[in-house]
């Protein structure tokens, strides 16, 4: 009997992540992710493409939207089993999606009130694609599991979380299933971090695997390393401070706030920077960095050591955590340069957007990309953007004379050494390795570059394509 294997997300794109696993009547699904790519939202509104009552559950690699958004609807449209993940992704990945919900009813209000200014009908009517109620509904579904624990998913399905070092509580799911009395082993990893990263340990490695899903979010390029990446950032703070701008930073909620603050914090100490202030201007941030203080047993022995010597980078001087929305509008009224770390990470909601208009106008301010920014979104359409040409923010347009830095050291995601170098611990080649979650472009370098390697049969396949594995 043959598994099967459907991708319906995240191949040849990077957000959207969603991997049916069938085998025997059996059906899991791993991740089930919101599209955030412009031209692919579209798919967050159609069909799963199977009946969600018919799986046995769902595996959640980490909290990240891309990978968890679209679990309400999944509920909604009749899923009734459980949610797996680790203990700290539970956590977050409830936050994250009541979040989601109160963000996209907002939207859909926003947007009616617009249409209304404007006198427009659009082709359908506006509505969110759920809300905070559906969002509260899937939270029970949530069933915490520890590392390396393994967990009866399905018959003859077995699955094991390990560290994937990507952000807090993120996981490579390691699926083992009975095949003709043989078995099978399938890994995920999800988002895959990288070694020496701060706060998190290290990506745990494999020796063997028959079939490997591996991202390549950065399948066509190499990163900075960490001292490169302070740097960077030192010198875009030193250099906005000059000129009496603000420094904006879009960043994710989960990991990426948390590491700009690590950062920040290291900066201060060494004295390598002015003493400005610095806003976590994001409720849903503030919430999530409440979780990290409440798991230290994720911490590597860095962060474990500062935390001992009272030098938490989640309180340093300086340091301001904004919930409600008239201290977020306040920010503005500053004099001096200032920092603000907001959501979303790619500019496609939150306060960010508020942050930008203010500031992306300004020379002497700047506006630090500190994470991946995705085709089609509004921060990779920033950071393509040519001075004085006009970026659409709130229905408004602006032209972009804010100094743009794009710091790729930051990022969570591995790189093309990285990645190979972690596949290369398997000690026997895998049966194949599904190259996902990347642009077209960067997918197919990285299945070229594991080839040219290893000599491994290594695919990037399309959306909804099904491949059949024995």
């Amino acid at each position: 009997m043959d598994i099967q294997l459907r991708f319906l997300g995240a191949a040849e794109s990077v957000t959207g992540s969603r991997h049916l696993i069938e085998f025997n009547h059996s059906k899991v699904l791993i991740d089930c992710g919101l599209y955030q790519e412009r031209g692919l939202r579209n798919r967050n509104w159609e069909d799963f493409g199977f009946e969600p009552a018919e799986l046995d559950a769902v595996l959640l690699t980490h909290a990240h939207l891309d990978h968890c958004g679209l679990l309400p609807k999944l509920v909604k449209e009749g899923f009734k089993g459980k949610v797996f993940c680790t203990p700290a992704t539970a956590e977050i990945a409830k936050i994250v999606l009541a979040d989601s919900g109160k963000i996209q009813e907002e939207d859909a209000e926003y947007k009616k009130k617009r249409h209304k200014r404007a006198k427009y009908t659009p082709p359908r009517p506006v509505e969110p694609l759920y809300n905070v109620e559906d969002a509260e509904a899937c939270i029970s579904r949530f069933s915490p599991v520890e590392y390396k624990t393994p967990l009866k998913v399905a018959d003859d399905v077995e699955a094991s979380f390990y560290e994937a070092g990507h952000i807090f509580g993120s996981s490579i799911i390691k699926l083992t299933v009975g095949l003709n009395s043989e078995m099978r082993t399938i890994l995920f990893t999800g988002d895959l971090g990288r070694v020496g990263k701060p706060i998190l340990k290290d990506p745990a490695v494999f020796e063997e695997a028959d079939y490997v899903f591996i991202e390549s979010t950065y399948g066509d390029r190499i990163h900075t390393s960490v001292e490169d990446t302070k740097e960077q950032l030192c010198e875009a703070i030193n250099k906005t401070h000059a000129a009496g701008g603000n420094i904006v930073v879009p960043s994710f909620s989960i990991e990426r706030a948390q590491e700009v603050m690590y950062y920040m914090n290291e900066l201060l100490m060494e004295d390598r920077i002015p003493h400005i202030m610095t806003f976590l201007d994001s409720p849903m941030a503030v919430r999530v960095t409440e979780v990290f203080k409440k798991h230290p047993e994720l911490y590597d022995a860095e962060m474990k050591e500062l935390m001992s010597q009272n030098e938490s980078p989640f309180s340093y001087d300086g340091l301001k955590l904004v919930q409600s929305t008239r201290e977020s509008k306040s920010i503005n009224h500053i004099k001096g340069t200032i920092m603000v770390i907001a959501g979303s990470g790619m500019c496609t909601g939150g306060r960010v957007k508020h942050h930008l208009v203010n500031n992306i106008a300004r020379p002497e301010s700047a506006v630090l990309f500190v994470g991946y920014q995705a085709v089609g979104t509004l921060g990779r359409t920033i950071v393509d953007s040519q001075p004085n040409d006009e970026v659409r923010i709130l229905g408004q347009h602006f032209p972009v004379k804010a100094n743009i830095v794009q710091v790729h050291g930051f990022s969570a995601h591995a790189d093309k050494i990285e990645m190979l170098t972690w596949l290369k611990n398997l000690k026997k080649p895998p049966r194949k390795v599904f190259v996902v979650h990347g642009e077209k472009e960067a997918a197919h370098s990285f299945r070229d570059y594991i080839e040219e390697q290893t000599g491994w049969n290594a695919i990037v396949p399309k959306y909804q394509d099904i491949v059949k594995v024995d």
